[in-house]
């Protein structure tokens, strides 16, 4: 068994072989919590929460480590133009954000570091590029400088003659324009820190290269994030760690982004759509569906029209696991391991398309072993499915959705009306009225519902 993964220093896809047999440590850059999570920024949480069920699954003893950046120019400007403390801004939306991915069935990373709580760390690797000479202080700012690292850059495949890097505001003392700020001196009203280069605050490449450092150590194995990331956040993280003298990350992992008329989804735009106003309209493991189930290197266009097909395609597997317990007359437990096909699929860069291609045809397949009437064949095909849902966190009869996710108050109200429906129909075949029966039957199929009459009474699904 060999999981192989897209390394995007490498440009190519590789063997994975992590540093410590048998543990896989993953640092993933987290929330920047100026502002409530939008579905993009949740898709990034959703993509390495799935590769790292897959890794648990194949054995390994996983180290996963998503920071919070609760510090930052963005957090200080909402911060004044709210008249509200930087700190109740960022912790309102970290908050959001881990409220976001709880209920898109995340699990809790490992450890989740803020900022402001490593500023010893960053004092620490700010005095030690100083010293080899990587780094160097000027009115209060702490800057690195670019060319004292031969290797800056190859994450990107940029040139440093080719690169333009505005100054940021107060950035002064510069040796050169594209030496980027590892610490930016105090400003009136603004947060600030002691250092022995006077009072200021973190860059935001600083804190996750310290960040790594205390929590993974001097090497690990996979850093994770946005491809907005990779340049100038990762890239600059990589000079530091490795002018410092961190091996750091052996892997780098990039998810693409969700985009509105194939426009990258930001607030800066004002085309973001938040996870909490999703969370009004759509189940949270269909939203989890939805954003999780195209392969994390592909761009996902969001629709109103995607999300429903994305509904549909859910309910079907739904329809089909709920028959099937229904036929077995007790809960199905998952199968001790998934299909092969399944497993290549994963092992391969993580194909969850490939992977959700094997789920539905599992399920062609058991709801052909139910129409022949195979309680045994059907009952396996249900066991297969829960494994390879579970895996990718959509299992619907886990103890994480039971309930809960059928407790959201769209799916609640639409219950109600259809069963409402329901009742009335059959109240009308009870009196022999079946034209009456048959009309409301036929209202709720034009609605896009499916009516199954079963032992125990009448079932909808999405058709």
């Amino acid at each position: 068994m060999t999981i192989r993964l897209y390394d995007t220093s490498a440009r190519q896809i590789r063997d994975f072989s992590p540093i410590v047999p048998g543990c896989v440590s993953i640092y993933l850059c987290g929330a920047t919590v100026q502002a409530a999570p939008h579905i993009g920024h949740i898709r990034s949480g959703l993509n390495f929460d799935i590769m790292r069920r897959w890794f648990a699954y194949r054995g390994y003893d996983v180290t996963f480590v998503r920071n919070v950046t609760d510090i930052d120019d963005k957090i200080i400007k909402k911060s004044a133009e709210q008249g509200r403390p930087w700190w109740a801004i960022g912790y309102e939306n970290e908050r959001a954000f881990n409220a976001g991915y709880d209920a898109l069935g995340c699990l809790p990373p490992t450890v989740e570091p803020r900022a402001t709580g490593h500023i010893p760390e960053m004092i620490e690797m700010m005095r030690g590029l100083i010293e080899r000479g990587h780094a160097y202080a000027a009115d209060g700012n702490v800057y690195f400088d670019v060319r004292s690292f031969p290797e800056y850059l190859r994450l990107s495949n940029q040139e440093l003659e080719n690169l333009l890097q505005p100054a940021g505001e107060g950035e002064t003392g510069k040796r050169d324009p594209r030496d980027f700020a590892m610490w930016k001196a105090a400003k009136e009203g603004e947060p600030s820190w002691e250092t022995p280069w006077g009072r200021g605050r973190p860059g935001w490449h600083l804190e996750c290269s310290a960040m790594a450092h205390k929590y993974l150590g001097t090497a690990f194995d996979i850093h994770g994030g946005g491809l907005d990331l990779i340049f100038p956040h990762h890239e600059n993280e990589i000079a530091q760690a490795k002018a410092f003298g961190d091996d750091f990350a052996a892997y780098w992992a990039h998810n693409a982004w969700v985009t509105i008329s194939g426009e990258k989804m930001a607030k800066s735009l004002g085309n973001s759509v938040l996870v909490s106003e999703m969370l009004k309209d759509w189940r949270p493991i269909v939203l989890r569906y939805y954003l999780g189930t195209p392969h994390y290197r592909s761009m996902i266009e969001y629709s109103p029209e995607a999300l429903r097909e994305a509904e549909s395609a859910f309910a079907r597997i739904e329809g089909f696991m709920q028959r099937v317990t229904e036929k077995a007359g007790k809960a199905v437990p998952p199968a001790a391991e998934v299909p092969p096909a399944f497993a290549e699929a994963m092992d391969d860069d993580f194909g969850v398309p490939q992977a959700l291609a094997v789920v539905h045809t599992t399920v062609r397949q058991g709801n052909s072993a139910l129409t022949a009437d195979d309680k045994e064949g059907a009952v396996a095909r249900l066991a297969e499915v829960r494994a390879m849902l579970g895996v990718l966190g959509l299992d619907p009869l886990d103890e994480r959705w039971a309930g809960a996710d059928r407790g959201d108050d769209l799916h609640g109200v639409v219950d109600s009306l259809v069963r409402m429906v329901l009742e009335q129909r059959q109240a009308a075949r009870a009196r022999k009225d079946y034209a009456a029966a048959d009309a409301l039957r036929d209202q709720l199929q034009q609605s896009g519902l499916a009516i199954e009459d079963t032992p125990s009474g009448p079932r909808w699904s999405l058709s």
